[in-house]
């Protein structure tokens, strides 16, 4: 790597010095900017980021590559300055996929175990076994067949759940039921207990989890959002809920983060929610896959996961 190429780092998790311990070790050579003190923005090489404010990007007129802190790419993808013609890498680790299939493996869990329920149980005092189906009589569907639903698919499939699966196009994965298309979407809805999104947010896949989905499911069914905020429509959950269409919700992600105080997620004695954290970037893994990125593009190789702006992902 060429001496004096500069890095600029943006995130808004407090997590710099991390990163750039791990960066620095790997390659001592890389000049590490933080915004957002970060000089000369003429000087900037490579941005690595996570939810870059509108037009930092367009600001860098020398900028060659763009990599994200995370493996969705919404965050850059939505500014309406980002400049033509750099190329996008989204994060693949091996580490980040195993964390978000655990995230998902235990909130299916719990919803099957019908957790919920005995967390309102034990709030009230009562002592009160439920009837339980068996892990093979409950059907789960996973929204998006990436790297991590596959992974994700395949945890749930070896604890005994059967497993379907829908992207926008068709895909054939050994071990799974796939499904495509919009028809195919109301399929697999009608044959899934448990709905697990975990799909990249595109104009496409942006409020696919509304009431026309919950209505699509078996009375009672109920959800995981590991996906992105977006994907939900939040006004259509809590009327879901209630009706008993939908007996729980776990979520990871919200339309506003954080999640606002008096937001009525918060209380719902149906909803859970956790802070984002389902796959949360670990530097110590995730600086040689940048560090791999750069060196692809400064030697003109062809760059992995790189996105397809057109696509989204």
């Amino acid at each position: 790597m060429k001496p004096g190429m500069a890095l600029l780092f943006r995130s808004s998790v407090d997590s710099a010095a991390r990163w750039q311990s791990e960066l620095v070790r790997l390659s001592p050579e890389l000049d590490i900017r933080i915004w957002p003190e970060f000089g000369d923005p003429s000087e900037i090489d490579y941005a690595l980021v996570w939810h870059p404010e509108t037009g930092l990007l367009a600001s860098l007129p020398n900028l060659k590559l763009i990599l994200s802190l995370g493996a969705g790419v919404d965050h850059i993808l939505g500014d309406p300055q980002l400049p033509r013609g750099v190329p996008i890498v989204r994060l693949v680790d091996p580490y980040l996929t195993a964390a978000m299939s655990e995230y998902v493996a235990l909130q299916v869990l719990r919803l099957h175990r019908q957790d919920v329920d005995y967390r309102i149980q034990q709030e009230a005092g009562i002592w009160r076994e439920l009837p339980q189906k068996n892990a093979g009589e409950r059907p789960v569907g996973i929204l998006g067949l990436g790297e991590i639903g596959q992974h994700a698919g395949g945890k749930l499939a070896s604890l005994g759940f059967p497993v379907s699966g829908w992207s926008r196009s068709a895909k054939t994965i050994a071990g799974f039921t796939t499904y495509a298309g919009a028809a195919g979407l109301m399929q697999m809805l009608g044959k899934t207990e448990i709905l697990v999104c975990l799909l990249p947010l595109t104009s496409q896949t942006e409020g696919i989890l509304c009431a026309r989905t919950f209505a699509a499911l078996p009375v009672g069914a109920a959800i995981v959002n590991a996906g992105r905020g977006r994907h939900l429509v939040e006004e259509d959950l809590i009327p879901a809920l209630d009706s008993g269409q939908l007996s729980a919700a776990a979520l990871d992600v919200f339309q506003e983060e954080p999640l606002p105080p008096g937001h009525p997620f918060w209380h719902h004695p149906r909803v859970l929610v956790t802070p984002h954290i389902a796959g949360i970037t670990n530097p110590a893994t995730a600086a040689p896959i940048i560090i791999d990125s750069i060196r692809r593009c400064e030697e003109g190789r062809p760059l992995v996961n790189q996105v397809d702006p057109a696509q989204g992902y």
